[in-house]
């Protein structure tokens, strides 16, 4: 199962995000672990990540991801601030989707 953690500042706007597209990967029988993260958090997260997506307020941090997990399988992409601001869970599931290599919903 793939693991998607979404930053984004304080991971509050993350978190509701995640919880969209929960509930749409559940109505389309899609198994992926999607959890939300603080920029201060993800240093210390310990699990396998296959996919970090960040908020549009800290795409800043792309550069410092892409350095830090250069020997890793980690992908990288920066959610478009209209689905970010819009909550468009379908629209964002997708983007991690095509990212990950999946079907697209």
């Amino acid at each position: 199962m793939e693991n998607i953690v979404l930053v984004c500042t304080a991971g509050m706007s993350t978190s509701l995000l995640v919880s969209k597209m929960k509930e749409i990967a559940g109505r389309n029988n899609i198994e992926i672990n999607i959890e939300a993260l603080a920029q201060s958090e993800l240093k210390s997260y310990n699990k396998r990540i296959d996919l970090i997506l960040l908020g549009p307020q800290v795409k800043y941090l792309l550069n410092n991801l892409e350095r830090n997990y250069k020997n890793s399988e980690t992908r990288f992409d920066v959610i478009d601030s209209i689905h970010y601001g819009t909550l468009n869970g379908k629209a964002v599931l997708n983007q991690a989707l095509t990212l990950l290599n999946k079907k697209v919903i």
